[in-house]
C-alpha cells in the first residue's frame, strides 16, 4: 500500500517528471551517434524534447508454434506542461511471417494536459493459432490441442481525475473472435468441456461497456520509478449491445514499486499481482481469464500463453531490478511468478504454478527511460526467450 502523503508524494512526483536527470547516463543512441560521429544540435529548451521513440526489429517465436518478424515501436510524450502532466505512451508492435499468420496491435494510454484525464485505447486485429490446455491447473503438458482464429479488440476507455492520483471513468470493450477452429472437427467443446463460445467453424462476439478506476503514482510507464499503481474493472456484456450473451467480469491490477538504495545506480523492488474473475456464466471460452491474457499480455514469464485458464485467476509476480554500469546503459533482472487458476468442477483454486527467470537490459532511449529487455523464463516443462522493449510491468 501507498502511505505517503498526497502532498509529498504529488511533488515528488512532479518534479520528477519536470527534471528528467540523465547527467552521466549513456544509452544506444549515444553509443550510435559516437560510432558515426554524429553530432547532435544543442537542444534550446532546457526541459528537453517532448516525444520519444525507440524502435526494434526482432525475430520471435508466435502463439502456435513458429518464428515471426516483430516490429517493436513505443512512443513517449506529452501532452501537456512537463511539470504537471504524465509521460504518455503508444505501443505498436506488428507481426507477420510466411504462413499466414500476423498481427496488427496498438495500445496507447494518454495524459491530457495536467493530468486532468486518461484515456486508455488497446485496438488489435490478429490472426492467432493458439494452444489450448483446457480448464484448470493440471493440465498435462502433452494434453493440448492447436486452436485457430482471426480476433478482433477493441477496447477504450477515458478517465478523468478525482483526487491528486485518483481516476474514474467509464469505457467500452469489443471482442470478437473469428472462424474459431481446431486440429479436429467440433474438438473443442468436447475437450474443453466448456459450452459456451468453444463451438468449431463459429464465432464468438463480446460487447459491454466498463466501470473503470485508477490510481496512478508513476510518471513512467516504460520504466516505472518507486510509486504504486491500482487498476479496477468491472465489466458488463450485454445483448442489447451485441453480445451474443450477457456475462459479467472484474478485474484487479495492484502494483508496487520499493526504491531499496539512495545511490544512483537503480536497486529496485518491483511486485505485482493482479485477480481476474468471471462473475457469472456465458463468459466464452476465449475470454475466460487466462495467463499471458492480461491487458497488455505480459504476465506468465516463462509460460506458454494461455497455458491455464479458468473462470478465475491469481497471479502474483516479483521482480529485482538492478543497474550493472552506473552511467545506466547495462543492468539485470531477477523474476519469479506464480499463477493458480479455478477448476473446471467448481471454482476452488487448488494448484500453484511457479516459473522464474533473469534478464539483461540494454538503455535504448535514456530520455523515455525505455529499456531492451531480453529475458529467459521457464516453468515446469517449457523454457523461452523474450525480446521486448519497456520493463514487463
Amino acid at each position: 500500500m501507498c502511505y505517503l502523503p498526497f502532498t509529498l508524494l504529488a511533488q515528488d512526483v512532479i518534479q520528477t517528471a519536470k527534471y528528467v536527470d540523465t547527467t552521466g547516463q549513456t544509452d544506444l543512441i549515444d553509443l550510435g551517434r559516437s560510432l558515426f560521429s554524429i553530432k547532435g544540435k544543442r537542444m534550446k529548451n532546457k526541459e528537453g524534447k517532448n516525444i520519444y521513440f525507440s524502435f526494434l526489429p526482432i525475430s520471435s517465436a508466435v502463439p502456435g508454434g513458429g518464428k515471426a518478424l516483430i516490429t517493436s515501436t513505443t512512443a513517449g510524450f506529452y501532452l501537456g506542461p512537463r511539470d504537471s502532466t504524465f509521460l504518455s505512451s503508444a505501443t505498436f508492435a506488428p507481426y507477420f511471417n510466411f504462413n499466414g499468420r500476423f498481427g496488427i496491435p496498438l495500445r496507447s494510454s494518454l495524459w491530457l494536459k495536467n493530468n486532468g484525464w486518461n484515456i486508455q485505447g488497446d485496438t488489435r486485429f490478429l490472426v492467432y493459432p493458439q494452444y489450448t490446455w483446457g480448464l484448470g491447473g493440471n493440465q498435462s503438458e502433452d494434453n493440448k490441442i492447436l486452436v485457430n482464429y482471426k480476433y478482433i479488440r477493441f477496447n477504450q476507455a477515458a478517465l478523468k481525475r478525482v483526487t491528486n492520483f485518483l481516476y474514474a471513468g467509464i469505457g467500452y470493450d469489443l471482442d470478437y473472435h473469428i472462424d474459431i477452429s481446431a486440429e479436429e472437427t467440433n474438438r473443442i467443446r468436447s475437450f474443453t468441456g466448456y459450452q459456451y463460445g468453444a463451438a468449431n467453424d463459429n464465432n464468438s462476439f463480446s460487447s459491454g461497456a466498463t466501470l473503470n478506476l485508477l490510481y496512478d503514482t508513476r510518471n513512467n510507464p516504460f520504466n516505472p520509478m518507486p510509486g504504486c499503481y491500482l487498476n479496477v474493472v468491472y465489466r458488463y456484456n450485454s445483448r442489447m449491445l451485441g453480445s451474443q450473451d450477457s456475462w459479467k467480469s472484474l478485474y484487479v491490477d495492484a502494483r508496487k514499486y520499493i526504491s531499496l538504495s539512495n545511490e544512483r545506480k537503480k536497486n529496485v523492488l518491483a511486485l505485482w499481482g493482479y485477480y481476474w474473475t468471471t462473475l457469472n456464466a456465458g463468459t466464452p471460452y476465449l475470454d475466460l481469464p487466462s495467463v499471458g491474457w492480461d491487458p497488455y499480455n505480459r504476465s506468465g514469464r516463462g509460460m506458454d500463453q494461455n497455458r491455464y485458464r479458468g473462470q478465475g485467476l491469481i497471479y502474483l509476480e516479483t521482480e529485482y531490478r538492478r543497474d550493472i554500469t552506473r552511467n545506466g546503459l547495462f543492468g539485470y533482472v531477477l523474476f519469479a511468478s506464480a499463477t493458480s487458476v479455478t477448476e473446471a468442477a467448481g471454482r476452488n483454486f487448488k494448484y500453484i504454478n511457479p516459473a522464474a527467470g533473469a534478464g539483461l537490459r540494454i538503455k535504448f532511449n535514456k530520455g523515455s527511460d525505455t529499456n531492451i529487455a531480453i529475458d529467459y523464463g521457464f516453468s515446469k516443462g517449457y523454457n523461452t526467450f523474450i525480446l521486448s522493449l519497456g520493463e514487463t510491468f
